[in-house]
């Protein structure tokens, strides 16, 4: 028996509302997923996701709905508005669309990237970005975190790519034992078959995505969108012409960030000058 039709919601977005267009006019014209996929030249699976409003439409796909159905532009104006605004709980999308990622290619310039951050370091993040929060709170978010970093021991493991700034090696969050052990970590995922870590030191200079930090997600369709967050916010990259400028901008900087095994070695100096900071202060490491 075949399942209905998920339900649409055309008021939530331009995104939804592209989506119920698609289908009322593909209705209209008495087309099913699969003729209009010949005619768009798409795969089926992906039309019924932008007809869902589960992706955002690829740049090539309203002038090809436009001529198909003869709407004389509406797709077109359509996807402007859609391009442009901000996708309706977009943390919660980009959580759905990590968890279907082939590759996932981080840069940061502030903080270890939530996929590689110990429970103790995640937990030092949570409290001082709100440090009024009650700890039920906090722990709640660091086991959040921590169910996240699940995806690295999935069978298949997605790629995971790291690129740090200098800087995250020379802010010790949480005093000398909890960096330490963060900088363990980091150097166990330095240079594995499925993960890398690459440091850009101070030296490079500026760069195109100083100030914040970026995800670069390759699905398993092998399209790619991106996410940018700075403090207390983020934003969900879909458009393909935007999210080729990011990967564009990431590709610079791990032009010129170090090699995995270089960067491990600056991990480790930086660990070993963190302890020996310590020990001149008297303080147990």
């Amino acid at each position: 028996m075949a399942r209905p039709p998920r339900q649409l919601t055309p008021d939530l977005s331009a995104r939804h509302l592209f989506g119920a267009k698609m289908r009322v006019f593909r209705d209209r014209n008495g087309m099913t997923l699969d003729s209009l996929a010949a005619v768009v030249h798409m795969s089926r699976s992906h039309l019924s996701r932008v007809e869902c409003a589960e992706y955002m439409p690829p740049a090539d796909l309203p002038p090809a709905l436009d001529a198909a159905f003869g709407t004389d532009g509406i797709f077109q104006e359509l996807y402007a508005l859609a391009r442009r605004e901000i996708h309706p709980d977009q943390y919660r999308r980009r959580m759905e669309l990590e968890a279907r990622a082939r590759v996932i290619e981080e840069y940061s310039g502030h903080t270890v990237p939530g996929l590689a951050q110990t429970e103790d370091y995640a937990r030092e993040i949570f409290r001082e970005s709100d440090p009024r929060a009650p700890e039920e709170h906090v722990e709640s978010l660091v086991n959040a975190r921590l169910s996240r970093q699940k995806l690295l021991t999935a069978n298949p493991a997605p790629e995971l790519v790291m690129i740090l700034d200098e800087a995250v090696l020379r802010r010790p969050v949480g005093g000398a034992e909890i960096m330490g052990a963060q900088f363990a970590r980091l150097i166990e995922l330095a240079d594995t078959p499925t993960t890398s870590v690459q440091v850009l030191p101070f030296s490079h200079g500026a760069h195109a995505l100083l100030g914040g930090s970026l995800t670069l997600l390759t699905l398993d369709d092998r399209t790619t969108v991106a996410y940018e967050e700075s403090i207390g916010t983020g934003t969900l990259i879909e458009d393909l012409e935007e999210a080729t400028g990011r990967r564009r901008a990431y590709d610079r900087i791990r032009g010129h960030a170090l090699p995995p095994r270089d960067s491990a070695a600056m991990i480790r100096s930086a660990r070993e000058a963190l302890s020996d900071e310590h020990h001149c202060l008297g303080r147990p490491v």
